[in-house]
Parts: structure tokens; C-alpha cells; sequence
């Protein structure tokens, strides 16, 4: 079992696929996304195939030359229906996508994954999803995963991706919780690589109001470290993952379609203890709160300067006034290509 890079869970949409490419590419080389493609609820088959394909289509090239993992976990069984005619396992030929699948979807998707691994000769990844404790009821069984794995020839390639979901300060077990599900499935196989995945980024608070910014710890990192410090002969060789600058239900969420959302977004900065968060207007007309909370954001301590990544570098030219104010794709995508610099560089580690 090898040391995994950092993973990202990135929704497959464009401000995080320009995210992921603004990264310098020896930094990228070290990141390894988990695209996730989001929720079409109520689409029919014919729209929800085009989107499928153009979400997919996103991840693919934003993965020219670096391998990744694409995931569909959302899909109920008709749109794992049209899932699987759409990404079929010809759609993998000369991509530099892998499959994911796990306990619980829907067969067709199962399927798919595990008929894509080996048509293409490609690893495959099994998320398990532990949103509370192990075999709570919420979470697989063992039993679930093994019959998974059951389904693939003996030698071939498969990766775990442990993913804890939202981690926050009311969810002080996670830690634990981990451990005991990493007891359990590790002796299942030959694990490929071993990922723990936790979103620690907070929504907005209900008082959140321009000019003032918003400290949260990242609790998901305090996690990472508890697991990392267990008496397991296993922690040195699990990898780090997170859900980049949003909270781990961003990727639940429907695409918006046409303009929609909120008149103003949020500006987002990841430092070794926190996340900051500055609320910020939408539209010309604000430009001066738009510098302003680019100036909360560069004028804290532990800010690393403009050279430190493109993401530092859009909020000093805001603080300065330069360029326009951006929407939320901008915003997005400075902030994760922020984040996503600062914890490639620190290894997750």
C-alpha cells in the first residue's frame, strides 16, 4: 500500500475544474481530485445525458496529462440507467479518469465502475461513505464491501477512499469512528492507496455581514491528525483528502441553471488553524466592499503573500483595486486554488 497524494473532492464544474489548472504544475502533480458529479433530480433521460456527459467532459480536461478519479454517487437507479449509456467504457478510452463506485448504489452504477476497471485495465476506487459511526445503520458494513470486492478478479488494483463527510466541532468521534472503519476494511485486500476524506469548511453563519470576517477551526485537520496519532500500524501510509473550500454537502447539491443564487458570495481563506470567511456583494456597484473584504482577507497574520499561489494573488490585486469585482466562479476559483496550494505544499500531513 502506497501514500496517496493530497485529494481533493471537487464538484465536476468549471470554476473548480480552472481551480485545479491554476495550480503551478509541479504542485498539480501532487493532487489527485475526486470529481464528483453533482444531483439531477427530476431530469429526463435526453437534458440529463447531455449534462452528464458535459459534466463529465469538464473533469476530463481539466485531466490532460494527471490521473484522477471520477464519481457519480448520487445517482438513483434511473439515472444510473443513463449514466451507464452515456459514460460507457468507451468514453474512458484515452482519459485520464479512473472509476469510483461503493456500497450502496445502484447496481447499474456498480456496474459500470467495475466493467470500466477492467475493459481499461484501470484501478478502481470504493468510497465508503461514513457520514456517523461505523455500522450504525448510516454507515456499510464490512460484509458490503467485501461483496464488492468480491466482484473483481484476484491482483486487481483497488483503491479505499474513506470519506467522513462533514466534519465540524459537533462531530468530536469522527476521529474514532475512522479507526474503527479503517479496523475493519483494511484486512478486507491488498489496498492500491488509502485515502481519509473529511469537508471541515463551514457554511456561512446566520449573522455573517459585510466587513466582518469569520473564523472557524478546521476541525476536518484536527481529525486527520487524531487518526494520524492512533496506535495503528497502518497511519503512516493513509493518505489526506478533503472537500476544498466549500462544506462536503456542496457536491449534494444540484447545478444551478441560468443565473440564481444569492446577491453576494463569500471570499474564502485557509490558514494552518482556520478558515476565514468574508461575506462579499455581487456586482460593479460594490466594488469598494469587494476591496475591502479582499483587505480583511490579506491583511491577516498568517496571510503568505501574493507569490504564494494565483488565489493570494487575485485578492491582493482586489485589495488594490485591480481588475473587477468577479462573481461567484471567480471567487471560487481563487479560493480553492488557495487552498488547494497550501495544503499540496504542506502534503496534508
Amino acid at each position: 500500500m502506497s501514500v496517496p497524494p493530497y485529494v481533493p473532492v471537487l464538484p465536476a464544474r468549471p470554476h473548480a475544474a480552472a481551480a485545479y489548472r491554476g495550480l503551478p504544475g509541479a504542485l498539480r502533480r501532487g493532487v489527485v481530485p475526486l470529481w464528483t458529479l453533482p444531483p439531477h433530480p427530476g431530469m429526463p433521460p435526453g437534458p440529463l445525458a447531455g449534462r452528464i456527459a458535459k459534466e463529465a467532459g469538464e473533469a476530463a480536461r481539466a485531466q490532460s496529462r494527471t490521473p484522477a478519479w471520477l464519481d457519480a454517487p448520487f445517482v438513483d437507479d434511473s439515472e444510473a440507467a443513463v449514466l451507464a449509456d452515456t459514460l460507457g467504457p468507451q468514453w474512458w478510452e484515452d482519459r485520464f479518469l479512473r472509476p469510483v463506485t461503493g456500497p450502496g448504489r445502484p447496481d447499474a452504477q456498480q456496474s459500470l465502475a467495475l466493467t470500466v476497471a477492467l475493459r481499461q485495465d484501470l484501478p478502481l476506487a470504493l468510497r465508503v461513505r461514513l457520514p456517523g459511526g461505523w455500522n450504525d445503520g448510516a454507515a456499510p458494513r464490512a460484509d458490503e464491501v467485501a461483496a464488492l470486492l468480491g466482484r473483481l478478479p484476484a491482483g486487481h488494483p483497488v483503491d479505499l477512499v474513506l470519506d467522513l463527510g462533514t466534519v465540524l466541532p459537533d462531530r468530536p468521534d469522527a476521529g474514532k469512528e475512522a479507526v474503527r472503519t479503517l479496523d475493519a476494511l483494511l484486512p478486507l485486500t491488498s489496498w492500491g492507496t488509502v485515502t481519509v476524506v473529511a469537508g471541515g469548511f463551514p457554511d456561512p453563519p446566520d449573522e455573517f455581514r459585510e466587513g466582518v470576517r469569520y473564523e472557524a477551526p478546521r476541525t476536518d485537520r484536527d481529525t486527520w491528525h487524531e487518526i494520524r496519532h492512533a496506535d495503528r500500524p497502518y497511519v503512516s501510509r493513509l493518505g489526506y483528502g478533503d472537500y476544498g473550500i466549500h462544506p462536503a454537502t456542496y457536491v449534494t447539491r444540484p447545478s444551478a441553471s441560468g443565473g440564481g443564487g444569492p446577491p453576494w458570495g463569500v471570499l474564502r481563506y485557509t490558514t494552518a488553524r482556520s478558515y476565514h470567511l468574508v461575506k462579499v456583494p455581487y456586482g460593479r456597484q460594490h466594488d469598494d466592499a469587494n476591496r475591502e473584504a479582499a483587505r480583511i482577507l490579506t491583511g491577516l497574520a498568517d496571510f503568505r503573500g501574493a507569490a504564494a499561489s494565483a488565489g493570494e494573488g487575485w485578492l491582493c490585486d482586489r485589495a488594490r483595486g485591480v481588475g473587477t469585482p468577479g462573481n461567484h466562479s471567480t471567487w471560487n476559483r481563487a479560493g480553492n486554488i488557495q487552498h488547494m496550494a497550501f495544503v499540496a505544499r504542506s502534503s496534508g500531513r
